[in-house]
């Protein structure tokens, strides 16, 4: 590390005001703050000073997300060698099958070196193309800026791939994140000035740019053309029980699995397991606000007992109880990721809580009386991060007014003449 500090420090002139890469200044900032702590910190007493910088929030939210990268990994891999006939496995065609076939790893799903090998090799691309174009325009737009690049990307980074399905093309992953840097954040100033989650954006663009190669029940699952088992259905288990036709009770779906994360779906969505530890390791740092994660789930569940206690005989979605909803689709990703994204949430904590019941009762409304959409979770969030500043707004001027009245009280008090003691 010490040759590196030695070659940073060698560079840094031709980088700074004056030198013949100045207008580079934000390439070789980024360099150096990304492996060395800034050299240019407070010292005087009127700052504020804190360990937790912008750097190490965004590390940690990144940390946080480790879980779900273990299972989009895994669990992807896993699905897809689960829809492999043995039998076909030889005959498979594609790049993805040349590395397996080099490496000699197979395709069996009881070989955990084979389902990771096997999931790497549709995570690792999307995170790579994601990273490289996302960087890209966030370094365009700090050099024409001339500005620092900022660390908030390597968190949007890392969410985006975990929100995908495992099939989606490279190309659209590419363009996706650059609607999602471009126009939803540095349009606006950059890391801090956005009022939507540019992740949650760039998914968005997908859906309604490109809604035949992101919707279906096969998109959501790795599987090879031609080698999937008789009777292998790709569907989602969200989708799954949206078509349920019988009594939910009849149904015999595993929660466990879908709790652990054994089921076909967006790679970093399918386990609440992960979600809940990446949760608990946000909220416990103060990264992310626990009274959101609590009001989603409080919301959540009063809506499921409001369609519980209606019940429906044509309608079996009525009857799914909460515990079920919290562990369907992306409603943990969410409440733990997205939610919490401190820029677009409020900044109120009653106004969280509100933000979060709200999150949490608008999900399952969607799931429920929208056949066309169950995974509303992605929409939910955008839409209620536009509501945000409105929900801080009537919070501010509720507080200001009470204030007012207060100091209106106690200048009538100290107005008011005192009482001439009773003469006996």
């Amino acid at each position: 590390m010490k040759a590196l500090r030695r070659q940073l420090d060698r560079l840094a002139p031709h980088f700074e005001k004056g030198g013949r890469l100045e207008r580079f200044y934000p390439l070789w900032e980024a360099a150096d703050t990304f492996f060395y702590t800034p050299a240019n910190v407070t010292r005087g007493g009127a700052h504020v000073r804190d360990a937790l910088d912008l750097k190490r929030m965004m590390m940690l939210v990144v940390i946080a997300t480790l879980p779900c990268v273990f299972m989009a990994v895994f669990n992807t891999g896993l699905q897809a060698n689960l829809a492999i006939d043995p039998a076909k496995a030889g005959a498979l065609e594609g790049w993805r099958h040349d590395v397996i076939g080099l490496l000699g790893v197979g395709y069996s799903p009881q070989s955990w070196l084979a389902n990771g090998v096997h999931g790497a090799l549709y995570f690792v691309p999307l995170y790579a193309v994601t990273m490289m174009v996302g960087l890209a325009w966030e370094v365009l737009f700090a050099v024409v800026r001339k500005v620092e690049v900022n660390e908030g990307f390597f968190v949007t980074g890392m969410l985006f791939p975990l929100i995908l399905p495992p099939t989606t093309p490279l190309w659209q992953a590419a363009l996706a994140i650059s609607f999602g840097v471009v126009l939803a954040k540095e349009v606006f100033g950059g890391t801090g000035m956005n009022f939507v989650n540019p992740a949650l954006a760039a998914r968005a663009f997908l859906f309604f740019a490109y809604p035949a190669a992101i919707s279906g029940d096969r998109v959501w699952a790795a599987v090879p053309p031609g080698a999937a088992v008789d009777g292998y259905s790709g569907a989602t288990l969200l989708a799954q029980m949206r078509q349920m036709t019988t009594p939910f009770e009849q149904a015999g779906l595993s929660w466990w699995n879908a709790f652990i994360g054994w089921e076909q779906g967006s790679m970093g969505e399918t386990s609440a397991l992960a979600c809940l530890v990446g949760a608990a390791i946000i909220a416990f740092t103060g990264v992310g606000s626990w009274r959101i994660m609590v009001g989603t789930a409080l919301g959540t569940v009063a809506m499921s007992l409001v369609f519980n206690s209606i019940g429906s005989a044509t309608h079996p979605w009525f009857a799914v109880p909460f515990w079920w909803h919290m562990v369907l689709g992306g409603w943990a990703f969410a409440a733990a990721f997205m939610a919490t994204d401190p820029v677009t949430a409020p900044f109120s904590d009653a106004g969280r809580w509100i933000y979060g019941l709200l999150i949490g009762a608008f999900i399952v409304l969607i799931r429920i009386v929208n056949p066309a959409y169950p995974e509303s979770a992605m929409l939910v969030i955008l839409f209620m991060n536009v509501m945000a500043p409105l929900i801080d707004h009537v919070f501010v001027r509720t507080n200001v007014r009470r204030r007012q009245r207060r100091v209106q009280a106690a200048a009538a008090s100290a107005a008011a003449p005192a009482e001439e003691p009773r003469r006996g």
